[in-house]
């Protein structure tokens, strides 16, 4: 030691930050997890958007997913096919095939259809309104039509039409579920745009008293079962169920007979080219 507290104290605290300098870059040199830098490359190439369609919670598990192989490129369905090339181009594989997701809605009883119990007149949300009796629609499964999936999909891919249904826009929609886990009626599906043939009802209610609820709602008449190819719809608790994945035995034909039109042929924009009546439904007094 030198005598000088001063000088002392620095020569201490310098040995021990040596000391454990040494340590740290030893234990980094053992134990470090060596990174495909590709990964990094990958990410920047990637719009970030983090909407989670591709399966992965993130970019960068996108990104670290593509370089080991275990997705594709085109599994990103908000890149452009250009950037989809790029991608693979970088890494040098094959870009692959994905049929773009989109959400669709199963409810095509809006307020010219739907018969209303009640007026609700609490907080402009589907969820307030679900928790006070429903939210006065005659049919209870039905879209309530407030408009909770417009404001919490920051794509903009959701707008309400003049039929207070919530029409997706599927040129926007990157299948981020976020409208499919704020439905209170679980009504939000996220689909592949291949799937063509849609049930737009979930109401369980036999017969004629589905149609009192709901002009268009499934009234459970096995029309759609007989006319679709074998096995591709069956009657599930009153309402006509789509086994997806007998898609390729899907066609407009399952629709031809349909008495309310709950089962539609749907190509592009789900709502785009349906007439829908214009008449007031009657309001059942509670």
């Amino acid at each position: 030691m030198s005598g000088n507290p001063v000088l002392d104290s620095a020569l201490i605290l310098g040995g021990v930050g040596l000391f454990f300098g040494f340590v740290i870059a030893l234990v980094n040199r053992r134990f470090r997890v060596w990174e495909d830098p590709r990964i990094v490359g990958v990410e920047e190439l990637l719009p970030n958007t983090n909407c989670g369609a591709c399966s992965q919670p993130g970019c960068r598990a996108f990104a670290e997913a593509v370089v080991t192989g275990d997705q594709q490129p085109s599994d990103c369905t908000v890149m452009s096919p250009d950037a989809v090339e790029d991608v693979a181009g970088y890494l040098g594989v094959d870009a692959g095939e994905a049929s773009k997701r989109v959400a669709r809605l199963l409810c095509a009883g809006g307020k010219n259809e739907a018969h209303r119990n009640a007026d609700y007149n609490g907080f402009d949300s589907c969820k307030a309104a679900a928790a006070v009796a429903g939210g006065g629609k005659g049919c209870t499964w039905g879209c309530l039509g407030l408009r909770d999936c417009e404001e919490v999909c920051l794509l903009d891919a959701i707008y309400m039409n003049d039929d207070e249904l919530p029409v997706v826009i599927p040129e926007k929609c990157t299948a981020c579920n976020d409208c499919v886990e704020t439905c209170p009626k679980d009504l939000f599906v996220l689909m592949s745009m291949e799937q063509k043939l849609i049930v737009q009802c979930r109401n369980l209610v036999h017969g004629d008293a589905a149609v009192e609820m709901c002009s268009v709602a499934c009234n459970a008449c096995t029309r759609c079962v007989a006319d679709a190819q074998p096995g591709l719809i069956e009657m599930v608790d009153n309402l006509a169920v789509i086994d997806y994945e007998k898609n390729d035995l899907a066609d407009p034909g399952a629709t031809s007979r349909c008495p309310t039109d709950a089962i539609v042929w749907v190509e592009g924009q789900q709502f785009a080219q349906q007439t829908r009546g214009s008449k007031e439904p009657e309001k059942i007094a509670v």
